[in-house]
């Protein structure tokens, strides 16, 4: 599998799990070969596990999974993402601030969840513009994942899972994020709708 080219790696950083959650979840679902063959199309490798990676391939590789899958795409990009939410709780956030959100009124921990992500949001929103509209809402303007695409419907499944795994682990167990609108369908922005699952 091709690397990336040493002039993407100064058009926008993202986090290696981009990837690194997504290579699993295609082998799981056809091998090593289906892997393969969609980082292939997206002429990008597996980046190491350290550090940062151009967000150019990581874009083309879901992109691509979503040219050849397009009916599994939404299932293993969440799945993906799930991942990246599981490795963000394993490796990221600090037990003893775990265990200070899950004590805290559901409001209260979603408003410090929230501003934590902003902090680090260049690891998965890459050149796009990150903001949050409050604790349970956020934007991706310009978002490199989709950058180019065109769609009738929400294609960041990827993100908004990463978002529901991180809030059910340390907000509330029945929460629900919907991506309701997506640069992809013309928005200038992706937007994530976080509510607790009576909320819709």
């Amino acid at each position: 599998m091709s690397r990336w080219k040493a002039s993407e790696v100064t058009a926008g950083l993202i986090g290696p799990n981009a990837l690194l959650q997504l290579g699993p979840v295609l082998v799981a679902e056809g091998g090593t070969a289906l892997r393969d063959e969609i980082f292939a199309l997206g002429g990008a490798g597996m980046p190491p596990a350290e550090g940062m990676m151009p967000e150019a391939p990581a874009a083309r590789v879901h992109q691509a999974l979503r040219a050849r899958l397009p009916h599994e795409a939404p299932r293993l990009a969440r799945a993906a993402g799930e991942g990246v939410g599981r490795y963000i709780l394993a490796h990221r956030i600090p037990r003893a601030a775990q265990v200070v959100l899950k004590a805290l009124p559901p409001p209260l921990a979603a408003r410090m969840l929230s501003r934590a992500i902003a902090r680090h949001a260049w690891t998965f929103a890459g050149s796009g513009v990150f903001s949050a509209a409050g604790p349970w809402t956020f934007e991706i303007g310009d978002n490199p994942i989709v950058r180019g695409e065109v769609s009738d419907v929400p294609l960041c499944h990827w993100h908004a899972a990463v978002f529901e795994t991180l809030y059910r682990a340390l907000v509330a167990r029945d929460v629900l994020c919907r991506e309701t609108a997506c640069c992809a369908q013309g928005a200038p922005a992706c937007r994530f709708e976080i509510a607790r699952g009576g909320q819709g």
